[in-house]
This record gives structure tokens, sequence and C-alpha cells, in this order.
């Protein structure tokens, strides 16, 4: 039975597509549409154009396999997010492999303050000399290297900075920014609170998902950095409320 190695696959690499799977195991396409179609149907795998993803309901997939998921589109939001980032900026950059892509595009930038609850971005930023790194103390999640906590709260509440720039696990039609972990959205939400812009990251595998917990609206967004336009009723929305969306 091919269900049970499909699963597998979607969980290591974030996404399934048709014409993947029928090379793998060697069979028609039309067989595979019919895997996905019943992997589906028992809300295991939500189709896409082309494939399937993981069925996103209140688990995220593995952070080795987020960041290995869309990398080029996120290594193109992360030049365009860093270009846009002035020199002697003080910033807050919370968990994820897109912001872990502006971090990356950032080391030739002079005099940053740079907070993160991430150590992989600290890790990455180690490398410029120009950029004061602190790490916000808390809980560390052994799995993708966040701290999280009330304490991690806490201490990004007594920081006023620059730019916050925040990625997440989905954003739905309603303009919802969405995460897994209640934890993590709640030194996402302080960083907002004490950020006088905010600029998102997020490729457009995040319109494809859901997560139970809510962020904040890209109404709370200065600038939202992705790689396809949104949908032209979220589009009107971001009009409205002021909130620029580049597509890189």
């Amino acid at each position: 039975m091919r269900h049970p190695e499909i699963l597998e696959i979607a969980r290591v690499e974030g996404k399934v597509s048709v014409e993947d799977l029928a090379e793998r195991f060697e069979v028609t396409a039309q067989t595979i549409r019919r895997d996905l179609s019943e992997l589906c149907d028992s809300g295991q795998l939500k189709r896409v154009h082309g494939g399937a993803i993981l069925a996103s309901g209140v688990a995220n997939i593995g952070y080795e396999a987020r960041r290995a998921l869309n990398a080029d589109a996120k290594a193109r939001i992360g030049r365009a997010a860093a270009a846009a980032i002035p020199n002697g900026s003080s910033i807050f950059m919370n968990i994820g492999t897109s912001t872990e892509a502006v971090a990356r595009e950032m080391l030739h930038h002079r005099d940053l303050l740079v907070m993160t609850n991430n150590l992989n971005i600290a890790n990455i930023l180690a490398a410029n000399g120009n950029c004061e790194v602190i790490v916000a103390g808390g809980t560390l999640r052994r799995s993708d290297g966040g701290i999280v906590g009330s304490m991690t709260n806490r201490m990004v509440e007594q920081f006023k900075f620059d730019l916050a720039i925040i990625g997440c696990s989905a954003l739905d039609d309603d303009g919802d920014i969405l995460d897994f972990d209640v934890q993590e959205v709640g030194v996402s939400q302080a960083a907002l609170q004490r950020a006088r812009n905010v600029i998102l990251v997020a490729d457009a595998s995040k319109f494809e998902r859901n997560a139970p917990a809510c962020i904040a609206s890209l109404e709370a967004v200065d600038v939202f950095y992705t790689d396809a336009s949104l949908s032209e009723p979220l589009l009107a929305k971001c009009r409205g409320w002021g909130t620029i969306v580049a597509v890189c």
C-alpha cells in the first residue's frame, strides 16, 4: 500500500507532487491522483495545485522539512526584506525559516541591534561583527532552536524596536496571521506591540495551510514580503489597511 509511504514523504518534504510520486512508485499519474484523493478525503492530506500537503490543523511539519520547502522563494523574500532594512536599526526577529532567510541577507548591514528568540538567527548573525545580537531568554525548544515562555515575553517588552520581522505558519483568507504554538504566538505579539514598523515574511505555501493560533491581522503589518499575489478580496483589504504587499 502506497499511502503510508506517501504520508512519510509529505512529512519529510512538506509537499508531494503527482509527477514525482508517479515516477517514484512507477505508476500512472491517475493512480497517484486517486491515492491523494483518498488521503485527502480521510483528512490526512490537503490538495494543492499539482499535488498535496500535510493537512495542517494543530501540528506543524518538521523544522528541517520547513527549511527545505520553497527554499528559492524564501531566499528571494529574504533578499527583498533585507534590502529594505536601514543600517543602524533595532530589530526583533521571531522563530521561522523565512526570518532565517532574511538574517542570511543581513551579514553586511552595519550598526544593527537584533533581538531574537531564534538560536538559528543568532548563530547566523554572529558572523556580522557590526551587529549586536541579543538572545531573548526563556525555555529552549530543541526541535527548532526557538526560545519561548513568559520570561521571553517580558524581555521583549523591555525594548522598543524600529522593526519587527516576523514569519508565520499560515495566512487565512481573512488576513489573519496564524501559528501552531501559543507560546510562540505570545512572543510575536509582544514584539508587534513594541515595534514602530512590522514586516511579515511568508511564502505562498502559507496561503494553503491552516493553524489554530492567531498572531495578528495583516492590518498590523506595514509590508508583507511574499512570492505570489494574494486573492483580490484580500488585496483589497490590504489596500484599505495600508498594508503594502511586495511580491518577490
